[in-house]
C-alpha cells in the first residue's frame, strides 16, 4: 500500500485555472434563457386561450 501511494506522489495531476468570478461571457447563456422565457410565456398564453374557448363552448 506504501508503494501505491509513493507513485501517486509522482504523478502530477492537472491544475485547474483559477476562476475570476464576473470574467466569463455569458451571452449565449443569456439570450438562451431569454428564448426559454419567451416560448414559456407564449405557451401559457395558449393555454389559456384554450382553456377560455373551451369553457365559453361548454365543453
Amino acid at each position: 500500500m506504501a508503494e501505491h501511494k509513493a507513485d501517486d506522489q509522482t504523478e502530477q495531476e492537472p491544475h485547474m485555472a483559477e476562476h475570476k468570478p464576473g470574467s466569463m461571457d455569458i451571452t449565449e447563456q443569456e439570450r438562451t434563457f431569454e428564448g426559454f422565457i419567451k416560448i414559456t410565456i407564449r405557451a401559457v398564453i395558449v393555454i389559456f386561450a384554450i382553456l377560455i374557448f373551451l369553457a365559453l363552448v361548454n365543453a
